[in-house]
């Protein structure tokens, strides 16, 4: 929808979109364009959920979008891989070479395809510019199925074998709470909106409790911090579980009713006693009997009490089981009886997304390729052929994505990226890490110039994103660059035709209103205010599945625990640092590290330590430092600061690894080791040592 123009500006006009960045809020934005160039953007004030109010991030967009480094044409390699020298070339040339190349792999036999593979996540988070007409290339082509795990699945399947599904409290009745734990999110930096409920519930009254073990911005405005060990968070809860049985914090009616499990479960957590867990946990018995008064005192009370969860918690190696763990409390206390009561930590499922209509599996015909996890890139690029395996991947088509520089063990990442007979393309905006590696790169349109449908994992509004100005140079859509490499590969299915705005209407089908989406920007789902009030958890029981039967059947332990470590703490070991990797605040992921405007923000790549661990070291605020373990070594600076615990550092992430001192960041340090359930990666699961460089 274009607003009528100002009537001192006739050629202004504010055009509605939608943020495609990986966050909880997926804000509804207004884009201010005169005379054909972006000038301003801004929230949406008619948003409910965005109020007006964007992030110091995507308020810099047109500074990215018209950025002077912008990619605005095709470029093919000319010099050694990861040097990042290119030449012009045209569409026709790069798309004809890209399709022939494909085709050679392809023709050699009916699985010969499974060597090509796609690397994707959320560059963009929108249904039609992620996975639409590039799924339904991939499809047709057989090629090798990408397990895009490198976020959220961890938590995702923890939630699916306890609640049913990735859903939970509407975000809005956060302000009606009168406890809100905030476990494992810095949401000032990373779930504003969120935060915006938090504060309103503050005002009236509420407490606000942040678990987590960086002493974050979140933390420092909170009443109270609980700065436990990383990956302990089930022993956490598991503990106030102990607590809440002996002081009789139960709502027993909720649980008879609404719960399977229970006695097996009550049996497992009276094994956890406060002493157990605080010494795991690094946090003291009093802190611990403490929050599991609060909590479950004030359930009993018929107060409601919340939790926020984020997805920092759940990447380290029992990730899933701690979501399991956190996600039963609410049921616990009968905290669903209430609209601001229960836990969030995504509501993504509860979107009507029409997954098979946008991507069409069916395309496979009957073809079983090999699925690939994105996590273990690094290995699977160094790999060689094999029975188990199948064949080497030889064609890499990396979109949304900057592997190079998120993936973990990056020396591994870097390496297979280097390979000669590796023949990658990549599609994106700017000169990554991972572009630098690339025999073409294709240059992609922003947010602001192409149509986009999107839902969200904090709110249940969808949303559309309109083009608010012509493509730059000569970029194009995903959609559009998948379409013509179809055409070059001869694929004649008449899906490959569905042009965007017809790609936005199927993405919901008739489930939601597609003319609402048109004339305000977003639509809200029918919802329930309190979900699981009287239970109906989208569970195969119907009730809050302490006990999994479906994990049981898998060989899985259908009862959450606590899951240690991969790289468990040890006063004797070589690495007796653990490290966490936290966005910094003015960038997401890799994206915005090159506007220089929040660079300048975040000065260069930091190590915040704790004044104890750096004097054991001689280590002075600003001097520069080696972290190292036995994967590789990252220098940065160090910065001495009471937001790192004792026993923890704080390795500030994501910078582009071109941009660090050594040319390396913090992903030179974390494992392709996985998480419990899901396959995900276990970023937070990672032991280093400190030293002066």
């Amino acid at each position: 929808m274009n607003s009528s123009p100002p009537s001192s500006a006739p050629d202004t006009t504010q055009v509605l979109g939608a943020c495609p960045h990986d966050c909880p809020d997926t804000c509804s934005m207004l884009t201010t364009v005169q005379n054909g160039v972006a000038i301003k953007v801004q929230g949406n004030p008619k948003h409910p959920h965005t109020d007006g109010a964007l992030c110091t991030k995507v308020s810099r967009y047109p500074e990215r979008t018209y950025h002077p480094d912008r990619l605005l044409h095709p470029l093919k390699r000319v010099g050694p891989k990861g040097a990042g020298r290119f030449e012009r070339v045209s569409w026709d040339a790069a798309l004809q070479d890209i399709a022939a190349r494909l085709k050679t792999i392809a023709d050699r036999g009916p699985d010969a395809a499974q060597a090509i593979l796609p690397y994707s996540y959320a560059g963009t988070m929108g249904l039609v510019q992620g996975e639409s007409i590039a799924a339904r290339f991939f499809h047709q082509l057989g090629a090798s199925l990408l397990e895009r795990t490198i976020c959220s699945t961890a938590g995702g399947e923890g939630l699916n074998h306890t609640l049913g599904a990735k859903v939970g409290m509407r975000v809005e009745f956060f302000a009606e709470s009168k406890l809100i734990l905030i476990w494992g999110s810095n949401s000032i930096s990373s779930n504003l909106h969120f935060w915006r409920q938090a504060q309103i519930a503050k005002r009236n009254g509420a407490k606000l409790i942040c678990i987590d073990p960086r002493q974050s911005e979140t933390a420092e405005k909170c009443h109270e911090h609980i700065a436990l060990l990383p990956g302990t968070d089930g022993a956490l809860a598991l503990a106030l579980m102990h607590e809440l049985i002996v002081n009789d914090w139960l709502d027993h009616d909720y649980l008879r009713q609404y719960t399977l499990g229970w006695d097996l479960l009550r049996e497992r957590a009276l094994q956890w006693s406060p002493e157990r867990a605080a010494g795991l946990c690094g946090v003291t018995t009093e802190q611990i009997r403490s929050l599991a008064k609060d909590y479950g005192a004030s359930a009993a009370g018929r107060e409601p009490v919340a939790i926020r969860m984020n997805y920092g918690l759940q990447r380290v190696h029992g990730g899933g089981n701690a979501v399991r763990l956190i996600a039963s409390l609410p049921a616990l206390v009968g905290a669903w009886r209430h609209r601001a009561g229960g836990v969030l930590l995504s509501s993504s499922g509860a979107f009507p997304v029409q997954k098979a209509t946008l991507q069409r599996p069916d395309l496979l015909a009957g073809k079983t390729p090999r699925s690939l996890n994105m996590s273990s890139i690094g290995d699977d690029l160094l790999r060689p052929a094999s029975a188990a395996y199948g064949p080497t991947i030889e064609a890499l088509i990396v979109y949304n994505s900057n592997p190079v520089a998120i993936a973990p063990d990056s020396s591994k990442v870097a390496q297979g990226f280097a390979r000669d007979d590796l023949f990658t393309v990549v599609l994106e905006h700017f000169q990554t890490d991972t572009a630098d590696y690339a025999d073409y790169v294709l240059p992609a349109t922003t947010q602001l110039e192409h149509w986009d449908v999107h839902s969200s994992y904090g709110h249940t509004d969808a949303l559309l994103n309109r083009p608010a100005i012509a493509p730059l140079g000569e970029a194009r859509p995903n959609t559009q660059i998948f379409r013509e490499l179809a055409a070059r590969m001869d694929f004649a299915d008449p899906c490959f035709a569905d042009d965007d705005l017809a790609l936005c209407r199927q993405a919901y089908g008739e489930a939601v209103d597609f003319d609402e989406l048109l004339a305000n920007g977003f639509a809200t789902l029918p919802t329930p205010q309190a979900p699981f009030a009287q239970g109906g958890f989208p569970t195969p029981s119907g009730k809050c599945e302490f006990f999994s039967a479906r994990l049981a059947a898998r060989g899985l332990d259908g009862l959450p625990d606590h899951v240690p470590n991969h790289e468990a703490f040890a006063s004797s070991t070589l690495y007796p640092l653990a490290m966490i990797s936290p966005p910094a605040r003015n960038f997401l992921n890799s994206s915005f590290v090159n506007v220089e405007s929040l660079r300048d923000m975040e000065g260069e790549p930091l190590l915040e330590m704790n004044a104890t661990d750096a004097a054991v070291r001689a280590i002075q605020n600003g001097d520069i430092v080696r972290v190292f373990n036995a994967r590789g070594e990252y220098r940065c600076k160090a910065k001495i600061s009471s937001r790192a615990r004792p026993g923890v550092v704080n390795g500030l992430g994501v910078w582009w690894r071109k941009l660090g001192l050594s040319g390396t960041n913090v992903n030179q340090l974390t494992s392709q080791n996985l998480t419990d359930l899901g396959g995900g990666p276990t970023f937070y699961d990672c032991l280093v040592q400190v030293a002066g460089a």
